[in-house]
């Protein structure tokens, strides 16, 4: 496949049941453009008042995932739960369309085994994970998020770019981007509690906490 621009922004949704239009409606709320996808034609038409583009679509279909520009998105996420043939199937049509991101959702550990043999880069328990936190794990670069109330979060980050080679006490995260790291998971060793003289190395993990917004932002930094 011939390389060109992606649209970085926008990410489709495939399945509206209870967690995929749960995940539409967070990532719309998280000022996202969705493209959401469904084959049965009543929930295409329920949600369509409450989702800015609702389509009804055979998502096993490459062609009909590609005439409706879904090869040009970075991110898809495959929601559906009622048929474990329609998500394999799906996620081997977005394979052949060579998106960059494929988010899909497991009803069991054989399932998840044989989405991530076919192709799906991220794979998800609805059981044990909400739409919301889908949601932010999608359009960050968190490794794992978990949101307390309205305004406060702990999340895994990576070493932002910027900072590495630096010592905590020299960067201060609380004063300088509104969050607390309190551990550190070095290459080769086991996470420990964070301290002023943490050296803050490439591909070393962070726990960070923080309110929502300041804790999107450090971990987005380059």
């Amino acid at each position: 496949m011939s390389a060109r621009k992606r649209d970085d922004s926008g990410i489709a949704v495939i399945g509206l049941g209870r967690f995929g239009s749960r995940l539409a409606g967070s990532l719309t709320h998280l000022d996202q453009d969705v493209l959401a996808i469904d084959h049965d034609l009543e929930r295409v038409q329920h949600w369509s008042a409450q989702l800015d583009r609702v389509v009804q679509a055979d998502s096993t279909e490459e062609a009909a995932l590609r005439q409706l520009g879904v090869a040009d998105f970075r991110r898809v996420v495959i929601a559906i739960g009622a048929s474990v043939e329609a998500s394999i199937l799906t996620v081997l049509a977005l394979t052949e369309l060579g998106i960059p991101q494929i988010w899909a959702r497991a009803t069991s550990e054989k399932h998840a085994k044989i989405l991530d043999s076919v192709g799906a880069h991220h794979v998800i328990f609805p059981e044990a994970e909400t739409g919301e936190r889908v949601a932010h794990l999608i359009v960050s670069r968190m490794l794992d998020f978990i949101e307390f109330g309205d305004d406060f979060a702990i999340a895994k980050v990576r070493v932002p770019e910027a900072l590495v080679g630096r010592r905590l006490r020299d960067v201060s995260p609380a004063d300088r981007y509104g969050v607390m790291v309190v551990g550190a998971k070095l290459p080769g060793e086991q996470f420990c509690y964070a301290g002023p003289d943490t050296l803050l190395q490439r591909d070393s993990v962070l726990v960070v906490e923080g309110g929502i917004a300041q804790v999107q932002r450090f971990a987005a930094l380059q």
